[in-house]
């Protein structure tokens, strides 16, 4: 059976999957673990992506030491620039073993397999460093590469971060926690817990499963993304959203469930949104991360945030937290479609609740 779906059939089964709806989560714990994930981004234009998408699920009870603590305990687990449920590292440690040669890859990994190789001195010496001395800092560790990682990104050149990040896909070494703003590494057998791994292919599907879970509905196949996917293989049910084309899988526990929305801010590195074509496919959003475009060039801001109300998004938050100065400093507030007076309410008591959770004073556009 192939479920027929409107597009507010097909976003209110988004929001109420990723825990948007107005029925708010109580526990961090919980959250991650419906999520599946936290994704890790050091912009820090109002909070960092992590604390932002916590507190847009949980409401300004939300500190990021609760995150810091998860994380010093073990009950979170920071793997590959994502946060995610100790519990579910047995998922990824069978995939971790193919990258090491003994399955197949992708051209990508092969690429990336072949440079360990050629550089197998150096990951050796690393090893031997955290052996002797882990955790240590990745400015602590030998570079002793003979042959340069080259990338038209920001990772050119950089040897060491590069190899360690390959280390850790690899599971040799593993994040211990942070000094600061820096990651501590480690020897992943001091870190991880020797649990029993699951097989690959049956891993697989559990990870399929739990993300559409996550997701609500996606895409059987989507563009590859190397971190986490947006697709969802063959897991959940069929089904046709009404006006966009091709095929959809959806997580069967979330039809004919009732939907009742609430105003949101969002990050613009929510999983919500992460898949741009999703988000304009089912919430017909124009929007694009401006970051790194001339300020001269930006239509809605560096950072702006996506506003949602109930099962639509409907605009987008410029605002900038000054920690010197002391102001969340709010310089636009874009309406993608006219704000009505209780939306209108809504939404402005999101952005105090924000301020108030930055513990920062409010400052509004003139």
């Amino acid at each position: 059976m192939v479920h027929q779906l409107s597009r507010a059939d097909a976003r209110r089964i988004a929001v109420r999957a990723q825990l948007l709806d107005r029925s708010r989560p109580t526990n961090l714990l919980d959250v991650v673990r419906d999520l599946t994930l936290l994704h890790i981004d050091p912009t820090s234009a109002v909070a960092p992506n992590v604390d932002l998408v916590a507190w847009s699920r949980l409401g300004s009870s939300y500190a990021s030491a609760e995150l810091e603590a998860a994380l010093e305990d073990g009950t979170l687990i920071e793997l590959r620039g994502m946060i995610r449920p100790r519990e579910d590292l047995v998922l990824y440690r069978a995939e971790m073993a193919t990258l090491r040669g003994h399955g197949r890859l992708r051209d990508w990994q092969e690429v990336q397999r072949d440079w360990v190789e050629d550089n197998d001195a150096c990951r050796l010496d690393i090893l031997h460093r955290l052996e002797l001395s882990g955790p240590l800092r990745s400015r602590e560790l030998p570079d002793t590469c003979v042959v340069p990682w080259v990338s038209s990104g920001w990772t050119h050149d950089r040897n060491v971060s590069m190899m360690l990040e390959l280390m850790a896909a690899r599971g040799e070494v593993a994040v211990a926690g942070r000094q600061g703003r820096d990651r501590l590494w480690d020897l992943a057998s001091q870190v991880y817990p020797d649990d029993p791994v699951v097989p690959l292919e049956q891993a697989l599907q559990v990870r399929n499963e739990r993300r559409l879970r996550s997701l609500g509905i996606a895409r059987a196949r989507a563009q590859e993304c190397q971190v986490e996917p947006w697709h969802v293989s063959e897991v959940g049910e069929p089904a046709v959203v009404e006006g966009v084309k091709g095929e959809w899988r959806v997580d069967p526990s979330q039809l004919g469930q009732p939907f009742s929305g609430r105003a949101a801010l969002v990050s613009p590195l929510d999983r919500l949104i992460h898949d741009r074509r999703r988000m304009a496919e089912l919430f017909e959003f124009d929007y694009q991360l401006e970051m790194y475009k001339p300020a001269a060039k930006r239509r809605w801001g560096y950072f702006a945030m996506p506003i949602l109300y109930g099962d639509r998004l409907v605009g987008k938050l410029d605002a900038t937290a000054d920690r010197k100065a002391g102001v969340l400093r709010v310089d636009a507030i874009h309406q993608d479609e006219v704000f009505g007076k209780t939306m209108s309410t809504a939404i402005d008591r999101e952005i105090k609740d924000l301020a108030r959770w930055l513990e920062l004073e409010l400052l509004l556009p003139m």
